[in-house]
C-alpha cells in the first residue's frame, strides 16, 4: 500500500461516491465509487474499497474491487486481495498470488508501438521461416538454371 501521506484524496470506508473525479495527485478509495477517474498520479482501490469505472492514471494499485478497465502510464499492481472483471493496459503488471482477473492484459514494456505489432515483428524478423523462404527462392532458381540446355562452344571439327 502506498504511503498515506503521499495520498491527496480519500473516498473513505462506507462512502458513496459517483459522478466524474479528475484530480491532479493520488486518490485512496476505500468506499464505493461509480463513474470516471481520470489522475496524473496514483489510484489506489484499497481492500475495501469497490469501483465501478474505466481508470485513466500514471500508476494504479489494486487491492479491492474493480469492474472497469485500466490506462496506466507506469505501471498497475494487483495485491493479493484485487479483484478486476476489465481489460488492464500498462508499460508493466505485477500481481500477487491470489488475485483474481477476467480481461484481457495488454504489456506495452514502455514501447511506443502497439504490443501486437512489436510481437509480430519479433516473430517474423530473422526467423527460421524467413530463413527457410530465401532457401526455397534459391533452391527454385537453382533447378531453373539446371533446366536450362547447356551449349557446348567448341567447334565440332
Amino acid at each position: 500500500m502506498a504511503r498515506q501521506e503521499n495520498v491527496n484524496s480519500i473516498i473513505g470506508e462506507g462512502s458513496v461516491f459517483e459522478g466524474k473525479f479528475l484530480i491532479h495527485g493520488s486518490l485512496l478509495i476505500n468506499g464505493r465509487f461509480e463513474g470516471e477517474i481520470k489522475t496524473d498520479d496514483t489510484l489506489i482501490i484499497g481492500e475495501t474499497g469497490r469501483v465501478k469505472t474505466d481508470i485513466v492514471a500514471r500508476r494504479v494499485i489494486v487491492g479491492g474491487t474493480l469492474i472497469g478497465n485500466i490506462k496506466a502510464s507506469q505501471e498497475v499492481v494487483l495485491q493479493e486481495t484485487g479483484r478486476v472483471l476489465g481489460d488492464i493496459t500498462a508499460p508493466k503488471v505485477t500481481q500477487a498470488q491470489g488475485i483474481v482477473f477476467q480481461g484481457k492484459m495488454i504489456i506495452t514494456g514502455n514501447q511506443k508501438k502497439p504490443a501486437k505489432n512489436i510481437i509480430e515483428e519479433a516473430f517474423t524478423g530473422g526467423t527460421p521461416q524467413s530463413v527457410l523462404e530465401k532457401d526455397e527462392k534459391a533452391s527454385s532458381a537453382s533447378a531453373k538454371k539446371k533446366k536450362t540446355p547447356q551449349r557446348n562452344n567448341r567447334k565440332k571439327r
